[in-house]
């Protein structure tokens, strides 16, 4: 995608899919998103949304990708994810179409995660917990798309029916595929923390998060996306939580 100075917008796509993702480039882009009846209860989060006026939830209109990533992330630190992803790409994804890089790969469908065998899920550094929850979710991904027609609350539901992803997992698919303006992340180890002292000046857990945010019911994930842009963090305090590396144990 390329942005013009007038802004307009364009779009070049390749492969099987190119005519959907064209398609579907306004949603990605935030166009359908509409924060018009949002209401700022914080001033903390009224000065964040005044900062940035442009914010808009995209939609990618499509659950594999995002469930994937989302799963390899529960429970572990970021970087650990990511480069399980990486690997799972780079192992068994299959060259992007277009101009891109050799490089550049597509990451692996439901059907080659479910042919992989023990030794190839340690080779990418992911347990056994979140290999079980891929494998799960691999066998009925199909019916796991309705979950974007369905939206909202209903759309998380469909998703936590698979054993494996719960409360978190199905709030970080909502958020990217059909943008969940109401998906908050509860079970994060970082967003109640940066909430509390955004908000309040202290730490909560999910309970008090889930407080704070009940008056902005139902775009509870839009006020945790303005304090994030506006660039609110938890506090750090003492070391990085040190990297497990499973590919070792």
């Amino acid at each position: 995608m390329r942005r013009h100075s007038d802004g307009r917008i364009e779009a070049a796509a390749w492969g099987s899919s190119k005519d959907r993702l064209l398609a579907g480039v306004p949603a990605l882009l935030g166009a359908n998103d509409d924060d018009s009846g949002f209401v700022a209860h914080h001033d903390v989060v009224a000065r964040a949304r005044r900062a940035n006026p442009g914010l808009r939830l995209g939609a990618t209109g499509v659950v594999w990708d995002w469930l994937v990533l989302a799963v390899l992330e529960q429970k572990v630190a970021g970087k650990e994810a990511i480069r399980s992803w990486a690997e799972l790409c780079r192992r068994f994804g299959t060259r992007a179409p277009g101009p891109g890089p050799e490089r550049l790969r597509v990451p692996p469908g439901p059907a080659m995660l479910l042919a992989l065998p023990d030794w190839h899920w340690h080779r990418t550094g992911v347990d056994i917990k979140r290999r079980t929850a891929l494998v799960n979710a691999a066998r009925i991904a199909g019916h796991l798309e309705r979950a974007v027609e369905l939206g909202g609350l209903e759309g998380r539901h469909w998703l936590r029916q698979v054993p494996g992803i719960g409360v978190w997992t199905a709030a970080e698919i909502a958020q990217r595929a059909w943008g969940d303006p109401d998906a908050v992340s509860f079970g994060d180890y970082n967003i109640p923390s940066m909430v509390g002292h955004a908000v309040l000046g202290t730490k909560l857990d999910d309970a008090g998060m889930a407080e704070v945010l009940k008056p902005y019911a139902p775009q509870r994930q839009r006020a945790v996306r303005y304090l994030e842009a506006a660039g609110h963090t938890r506090p750090r305090f003492g070391p990085r939580i040190e990297l497990r590396d499973y590919r070792a144990m």
